[in-house]
């Protein structure tokens, strides 16, 4: 849920006299000005956030580092829910896991079935190629053995015939080894390509059976379980989740931090060790006291749709309540920035621009003079002045030279000004 910030000022400044009505002689006759006489005084200001309580020190629990795929949950033991030593506080459902596992023992079946077929038919071709070599030894060996080669007893003819069965008998036995060799190559490639399968097939099979002895998660100690936030939400049944992310956890209850959120345009200022005032949402009444003790570097968001950004901000409460508190209770925070016990602060509407520069109307010796200001930190309001005015001046809240604009002054010897945006 978003959380609406809003930003309210807390200051209490001595104004001498309130606000009075002057009519600026020195910008001649017309409508008398509002003018306030301000005096030293205290100034803060402060930004409301929203948050929760956490545990200053907890057990985290998370979906198993061992997961080697998103698991559903199944069931959740019930938030806020007194929990003892190893019992079972998550569970995740098994029907993926299972038929995964059933998926991979097929392909295993398969790959063996495949090998076994592969094995025997190679068997079977080898036997054919060792009895082909045989035959080819054979041959050569009678080729060598009765070759006609007397000129005498066999014409030139026969002599020829013989050498070239002489010649065949060789290849046909060059033939046999290279095909043997060739087979052998193929066959090794093909089994080799086989029990890639049948590896594959393990390999799932094996990741299964983790993922299955993974489907619980146990309380490591007795304590409160509590859910975990994340992106916004909470886990719930049929919630997805990946290995290691945050399920819940199992919190100290004798030490309580708030995480809050501050909106991003709102953040300039914050940082550790400023005081912070805190009520629980179902207790406004109770208010305690603490400091911030970090601030997030960089603004995120608190829900992944929505753009809006805040910074987070961890608030050390000085006191606990175990009573009343409890990990993940909402609270609202008051943080207070740029206290100072004797600062000078105008009304916003007391400031105009003038040639690009800030200025106040001081009132004196009836005249209305634009005066330089440096400005400090505004509140809803108020501004702190740093310079240009001192304790007892009078400004004006509406811009004194509009009158010579209605009367249409001819001469425009002064220069109108804007007021504050």
């Amino acid at each position: 849920m978003i959380l609406r910030i809003g930003i309210f000022a807390v200051a209490a400044l001595a104004v001498a006299g309130g606000v009075v009505m002057f009519g600026g002689s020195g910008f001649g006759a017309g409508p008398s000005v509002p003018v306030a006489s301000v005096e030293l005084g205290a100034f803060v200001r402060t930004i409301e956030a929203e948050g929760n309580l956490e545990a200053a020190e907890a057990t985290k629990l998370t979906a198993p580092m061992n997961l080697t795929r998103p698991a559903r949950i199944s069931w959740l033991a019930e938030d806020g829910r007194h929990v003892e030593e190893g019992q079972v506080v998550v569970r995740f459902d098994p029907t993926e896991m299972t038929k995964e596992l059933e998926t991979g023992r097929i392909d295993r079946r398969t790959a063996e079935s495949k090998l076994r077929k592969t094995d025997y038919e190679s068997e079977s071709k080898l036997t054919g190629i060792e009895l082909d070599a045989e035959a080819a030894d054979k041959e050569l060996e009678y080729a060598s053995e009765f070759q006609s080669k007397d000129a005498v007893v066999f014409s030139r003819v026969e002599i020829i015939e013989s050498e070239i069965d002489q010649t065949l008998a060789i290849h046909r036995k060059e033939n046999a080894d290279k095909s043997r060799a060739i087979h052998n190559k193929l066959s090794k490639a093909d089994r080799d390509l086989l029990e890639i399968e049948k590896r594959k097939a393990d390999l799932a099979i094996e990741q299964a059976q983790t993922n299955l002895s993974q489907l619980e998660i146990k309380a490591p100690h007795a304590g409160i379980f509590v859910l975990q936030e994340h992106w916004g939400e909470r886990p719930e049944i049929g919630s997805v989740m990946w290995r290691g992310s945050p399920v819940a956890e199992i919190p100290q209850m004798d030490k309580m931090n708030a995480k809050v959120f501050v909106l991003e345009a709102d953040a300039g200022g914050i940082e550790e060790g400023l005081e912070v005032q805190l009520s629980l949402e179902s207790d406004p009444r109770a208010v305690y006291s603490g400091k911030i003790s970090s601030v997030d570097a960089l603004p995120t968001r608190r829900v992944r749709w929505s753009p809006v950004q805040y910074f987070p901000v961890m608030v050390e409460l000085d006191t606990t309540n175990p009573d009343v508190m409890k990990p993940g209770q909402r609270v609202r925070a008051v943080l207070k920035l740029d206290a100072r016990d004797d600062a000078l602060s105008v009304p916003r509407e007391a400031i105009f621009e003038l040639e690009g520069k800030k200025v106040v109307y001081r009132y004196r010796g009836g005249d209305f003079d634009p005066i330089e200001v440096e400005l400090g930190p505004a509140a809803l309001g108020r501004v702190v002045v740093e310079s240009g005015l001192e304790k007892g001046d009078r400004v004006a809240l509406r811009d004194p030279t509009s009158r010579l604009e209605e009367a249409g002054d001819a001469d425009g010897a002064t220069a109108s000004a804007g007021p504050l945006g």
